[in-house]
């Protein structure tokens, strides 16, 4: 870890944590008190998270948010569980990914999600209720927000992710969506998922040496007015060897449900609600 205290002209001598744990995807949220906390996909097979309290001068050992069960991606799509996190008002820090442990023989990945208020001790796992358990529908990419302006119990979230209908599919037949769903209460109830884009096809995604790729991460942020903004890679249909593969956004910033809305408890799943919902207006910036 590094830190600037002149907006990034210039840099520490980088320090590691206590222990030199191993992993990547690390996303640094600072509580009002100035305490840093890191949530990273750890190598050893779990999400962790180490913290500073001291501005960076040192970094805490890590300590285990949770062991990961990963369904791997079908038709080779570019995956993996880095997680995404953000923090309420009052400091509590939320850590979403990509997990098939909800999952009869981890079929499939719901998106779940735990929370601290310490970085150190951490809730149990839940099971964001996009699809009801066994649905067969794979989740995946996941990109939370949480509004500022919000805490506790009545903290807005926000999520965005990518999605398969089948887990199942192929190359050849794995139809790559977008979905978005959000939270009113801290993550207790949400709403029913709305289709943000898609379907693509994975031959309308640009290769890399590791697939298909559409970002090995994705954001979603609050702005001042408490509503959602996310962007995210669509892929069009293309002849010859030239991809139309682009980031967009929605037209129009993305609404959270209120209490009557989210009426999906965060657990082990729910019974099937309302369907996905017709696709947005998006505009493209390249």
């Amino acid at each position: 870890m590094s830190t600037s205290k002149d907006g990034g002209k210039t840099w520490s001598t980088p320090v590691s944590p206590a222990g030199n744990p191993h992993g990547l995807g690390g996303q640094p949220v600072v509580q009002p008190n100035g305490t840093v906390i890191v949530p990273f996909e750890s190598l050893k097979g779990t999400i962790g998270a180490f913290r500073s309290t001291d501005g960076g001068a040192t970094w805490s050992k890590e300590f285990v948010v949770s062991k990961i069960r990963f369904h791997p991606n079908s038709g080779g799509l570019r995956t993996s569980p880095l997680p995404s996190a953000e923090i309420d008002g009052a400091g509590n820090v939320y850590v979403a990914w990509e997990d098939c442990g909800f999952e009869s023989h981890c079929s499939a990945n719901d998106i779940v999600f735990s929370s601290s208020s310490d970085g150190m001790n951490w809730s149990a796992v839940k099971r964001i209720p996009i699809d009801p358990v066994g649905s067969g529908v794979d989740h995946f990419i996941p990109g939370l927000a949480v509004d500022p302006a919000t805490s506790g119990s009545g903290a807005h979230l926000a999520l965005t992710y990518y999605f398969y209908p089948d887990a199942a599919c192929t190359p050849d037949t794995c139809q790559l969506k977008v979905g978005y769903t959000s939270s009113p209460d801290g993550g207790a109830h949400w709403s029913a998922p709305t289709q943000l884009a898609g379907p693509m096809s994975l031959h309308d995604i640009a290769a890399t040496s590791q697939g298909p790729m559409v970002g090995d991460y994705i954001s979603t942020s609050f702005n001042a007015s408490g509503t959602a903004a996310t962007v995210f890679a669509i892929g069009k249909r293309h002849t010859g060897t030239v991809f139309d593969e682009g980031m967009w956004a929605p037209s129009t910033p993305l609404s959270v449900a209120s209490g009557a809305q989210a009426t999906r408890a965060a657990g082990g799943g729910q019974p099937s609600g309302p369907g996905v919902g017709e696709a947005q207006h998006a505009v493209r910036n390249d």
